[in-house]
């Protein structure tokens, strides 16, 4: 059985295989995690936040999510870990003097350079595109690369001036395996704290009801001294008499 053009078709145009399965380009991923915002999609503008798992946002996006949980949100899933705005920390990032933003391809004849990052490492100047590792420091929120802090180690922020230790180090946008560990991190901190919560409470309650001493069971003086002063009026009484 021919076509209309009398051709006989081919199996493969009569039998249907399996999809292609499209290839993400996983540099544009990438990249994407390091200009977008992890619950909008939108672009990053300042102030920009972190959380304990290395996610980057916009400010007023969380402070929306916070405001109505309820609303429903395409990547919400980023943001249950964070319950209140003590959960995220904002951070104080260097701008990159050979990024354009939006002036770059306004007019619609140049090449988006997809890896030239918004931000620097302001110690090494390396860009915070996804090709290199990259920090914020959750004491004081300056962002710096892996490689600044690794080569010129200090307990000084090399940015502002605050002391920080090693577990005050964040890795932004980290691996599945960094994610996991920051994931195990946040919740023995949160266990932690919330020991000492319940600890301190338990130390207000004992001091707000102490226990009954020796002299609270005692008769009070001022009764005792009423007593005597009766029993001497008697004595009188019976001695004018």
């Amino acid at each position: 059985m021919g076509c209309d053009g009398g051709t006989i078709p081919k199996r493969h145009e009569l039998v249907k295989g399996p999809k292609k399965v499209e290839k993400v380009d996983k540099n544009a991923e990438l990249a994407a995690k390091w200009k977008y915002c992890a619950l909008s999609q939108e672009k990053l503008r300042r102030p920009i936040v972190s959380c304990e798992l290395g996610r980057l946002y916009n400010k007023d996006a969380i402070i929306e999510y916070l405001l109505d949980k309820s609303a429903e949100r395409p990547n919400v899933e980023a943001v249950t870990h964070i319950r209140g705005i003590k959960d995220i920390k904002e951070l104080n990032l260097t701008d990159n003097p050979e990024w354009e933003g939006e002036r770059r391809t306004a007019k619609g004849d140049r090449y988006e350079d997809i890896h030239c990052g918004m931000f620097i490492c302001p110690v090494v100047g390396l860009e915070m595109n996804g090709k290199h590792r990259f920090c914020y420091l959750q004491t004081c929120g300056c962002v710096f690369s892996d490689r600044a802090l690794k080569e010129i180690k200090t307990e000084i922020c090399h940015k502002c001036g605050d002391p920080f230790k090693d577990e005050d180090i964040v890795v932004l946008n980290g691996t599945k395996e960094e994610v996991q560990k920051l994931k195990e991190k946040m919740e023995e901190k949160r266990v932690k704290t919330k020991t000492k919560k319940s600890k301190k409470s338990k130390a207000v309650e004992t001091i707000s009801t102490p226990p009954e001493s020796k002299e609270d069971t005692q008769s009070p003086p001022v009764d005792v001294a009423g007593r005597k002063s009766q029993q001497n009026g008697d004595e009188s009484s019976q001695s004018g008499g």
